[in-house]
């Protein structure tokens, strides 16, 4: 065990927080899943989806400890090559969405042979993210323009934004809010970043009014996401605030203290507890304690990003922190905030707590990356602590030869001047005496 945390490269408060959102997120997610073990199964046993999650942890981990020790510099070229190929999955998710668990599957697509679904937004968007950090680190003769930023940088981001608004509007908002994000920091000119606000505010709109002219051409999720937004605004009733009720009970019930582990009521009745709505769950069984305490590890783990894009000695690897670390905070930001009724439900999951395969993977491929920065740093602080090692060595080894060539020189004249010395207090008529 020891020899395993001691492999483990790059920032340990990052490793630390994320060990410990991952190992809570067991409690939550055993107890969330009953329900559905009993309408499944009519056992209520959850143990299947206890070991599924742990399953599903342990591989995210792995992804996570492998990417880790990839250069991240790498990743600047990969993202230029796979970009085409996510946008090729995103077009076929769209293509052959399938229903799961009773919703349009349109985000997800099935792995062949092993059965597993596949969240192609997920990935889109961390490719998106490290693509848009490689063109703003890019070194240039002449400074960024309008129109070849348009060609170079806006035109893939909106392409890929495109193809997953259809089926998953709360991710493609993110998607874009991140990406602006990520420009402002990586100093695109502000005067530009207006105007790509303006562009994709006027394309939002007339995808809207598509939609609504033309519902039978966009039958995924499009009506779906708009229902949404127009009952958000105006208190209709529907299955979304069924949900939203259920969650504000979950966590009225839960007060100071909570209910218990594994003692949550509205989890029988709450669709998506175990994904969507975890937070409501937590805050029921662990309280208003409980819910800070998620509330707050995330904030620290947004802290501990800014350090690590701060200690990057690269431009590329501080946008790389930024793009794949601020989203994951911002997505948990986005569940918590819907459980309470501040945003309409958005299918947004908590990053490493929500049970989910394809979130967990992303969540920690993009942690990986991020550790890869990190680690970076590291390397070269380890790299000059050993040069000046060497060079303190170094100095001492001169040090000490200098001053054993001083002593010996002040032997030298030590002895020179004792036998100066004898020689003047001999006797001058020593040698007449012997004689006579």
């Amino acid at each position: 065990m020891k020899e395993l945390i001691h492999s483990l490269k790059g920032d340990k408060v990052i490793w630390a927080f994320v060990a410990l959102l991952a190992l809570f997120s067991f409690m939550p997610v055993f107890s969330a899943s009953s329900n559905l073990a009993y309408m499944r199964h009519g056992s209520g046993n959850a143990l299947t989806y206890l070991l599924k999650h742990g399953a599903q942890v342990f591989v995210g981990f792995f992804i996570l400890y492998k990417i880790h020790k990839v250069p991240y510099h790498y990743f600047r070229t990969i993202s230029r090559v796979m970009l085409p190929v996510v946008w090729v999955l995103l077009i076929y998710t769209l293509v052959n969405g399938k229903v799961i668990q009773g919703a349009n599957a349109s985000r997800w697509i099935q792995i062949p042979f092993i059965g597993i679904t596949f969240q192609t937004s997920a990935l889109a968007s961390l490719v998106l993210y490290v693509f848009v950090a490689r063109y703003l680190s890019k070194t240039r003769e002449t400074p960024i323009t309008l129109q070849n930023s348009l060609w170079e940088l806006w035109t893939p981001v909106f392409i890929t934004i495109a193809l997953i608004l259809p089926a998953n509007l709360s991710t493609a908002a993110l998607i874009f809010a991140m990406v602006v994000m990520l420009a402002f920091i990586g100093k695109y000119p502000i005067k530009y970043i207006g105007v790509i606000l303006g562009a994709g505010i006027v394309g939002l709109t007339f995808f809207i009014l598509v939609a609504k002219q033309f519902p039978d051409a966009f039958p995924n999720r499009v009506d779906t996401w708009i229902n949404r937004i127009d009952n958000f605004t105006t208190d209709k009733p529907d299955e979304d605030d069924y949900q939203i009720e259920k969650a504000k009970i979950a966590i009225a019930s839960g007060g100071v203290y909570g209910l218990g582990p594994g003692k949550s009521v509205q989890k029988n009745f709450l669709p998506q507890s175990s994904s969507d709505f975890i937070y409501a769950i937590i805050v029921e069984e662990y309280g208003l304690f409980g819910g800070i305490l998620v509330l707050s590890l995330y904030l620290l783990l947004l802290f501990r990003f800014v350090v690590a894009a701060h200690k990057a000695n690269s431009l590329f690897g501080k946008l790389v922190v930024i793009g794949l670390g601020f989203p994951i905070v911002f997505q948990a930001m986005t569940n918590m905030a819907v459980a309470v009724e501040l945003l309409p439900v958005t299918g947004q999951t908590l990053p490493l707590i929500s049970s989910g395969g394809s979130s967990i993977w992303m969540t920690c491929l993009a942690l990986g990356i991020i550790l890869s920065v990190t680690k970076k740093e590291e390397e070269i602080a380890e790299e000059l602590a050993e040069k000046q090692k060497r060079e303190d060595a170094l100095q001492r080894m001169i040090d000490k030869q200098l001053q054993e060539e001083e002593a010996a020189e002040k032997a030298a004249e030590q002895a020179e001047l004792e036998s100066y010395s004898i020689q003047e207090d001999a006797n001058p008529l020593e040698p007449i005496l012997k004689k006579k």
